[in-house]
Formats: C-alpha cells, sequence, structure tokens
C-alpha cells in the first residue's frame, strides 16, 4: 500500500515529466534507427520512471550471472556515445528534480528515486529493471560468486 501511495505522489509531484522526457528522447533516438538499441533503455527507463517504487536497475550481467552484448565491450562503447549525446542531460534533468524534492522532509523519498534514475541516465545500456526483491537476490548471488571466486583464488 505505501508503495502505491508513493508512486501515485510521484507521479503527481513530477515523475510523469521525467517520464515524458525519457520517452521522448526514445523516440528521437528510434527514429535514426542507428538509435534502436538506445531507444530501447529509454523506454525501459520511461516505464521504471513512471513507477520506480517497489523496482530496481540492475546491470543485466549481475542478474543472470554471464555477459551479454550489452554488458560487454559493445555496451560499454554504447554507454559512451549515450553519455555524451543524452546521458549527462537527463541525469542533470534527474538531480535538479532531486534537489527541489530535498527540500521538503516528504520529499526525499522522491529525490531518491530520482538521483537512482540520473545514475541509470549516464550509463543505460546493459540494464534491465526488475522488482526490488530480484534485485537483492541476484546481488547476493553476485557477491556470493565472487566470495566463492576468491577462495578458489587464494
Amino acid at each position: 500500500m505505501v508503495r502505491l501511495i508513493l508512486n501515485i505522489l510521484w507521479l503527481l509531484l513530477g515523475g510523469i515529466w521525467s517520464a515524458i522526457a525519457w520517452f521522448f528522447v526514445g523516440i528521437l533516438a528510434a527514429i535514426t534507427i542507428v538509435g534502436l538499441p538506445w531507444a530501447r533503455s529509454c523506454f525501459m527507463l520511461a516505464n521504471y520512471t513512471l513507477w520506480p517504487f517497489g523496482r530496481d536497475v540492475i546491470a543485466r550481467d549481475e542478474l543472470y550471472g554471464r555477459e551479454d552484448l550489452g554488458t560487454g565491450g559493445l555496451g560499454m562503447v554504447g554507454n559512451v556515445i549515450w553519455f555524451v549525446l543524452a546521458g549527462w542531460w537527463l541525469a542533470v534533468m534527474h538531480l535538479t528534480f532531486a534537489v527541489a524534492n530535498a527540500v521538503t522532509i516528504i520529499g526525499l523519498p522522491f529525490a531518491w528515486a530520482h538521483v537512482k534514475l540520473a545514475g541509470a541516465s549516464l550509463f543505460p545500456v546493459g540494464k534491465t529493471v526488475e522488482s526490488n526483491e530480484v534485485v537483492e537476490e541476484a546481488l547476493r548471488n553476485s557477491a556470493r560468486d565472487r566470495v566463492d571466486n576468491l577462495r578458489r583464488a587464494s
């Protein structure tokens, strides 16, 4: 119930405008045809921006335990191109909303959501959105695998 209330307040207090910005950038990327990989990321984050509470952004390689096209070297190149063309200004937008929301105590959860979105804005290629529970479990599994690899190496 708390997530529902937070998501509704989020939309009323500016979340809808952030989602529209993501959707607009996604359309621009899709029109170019070359920008289709970025359009996919834009639409995914537009959806997340509409209803962020109860979900989180995670790298696909951490979620699935293996690299794919977007999480390897090509994904890194894609993220650099994205950062230069659109990522930085979407991050500035989210940080501006974060500062505006942080002015009031009731706005702190919304400010934090915008800060998380600012981080996702910078390098969205190779990321996906999942429920908080799935993200937490994937991160636990990833950490367990790293510890096991360290133990084997020593």
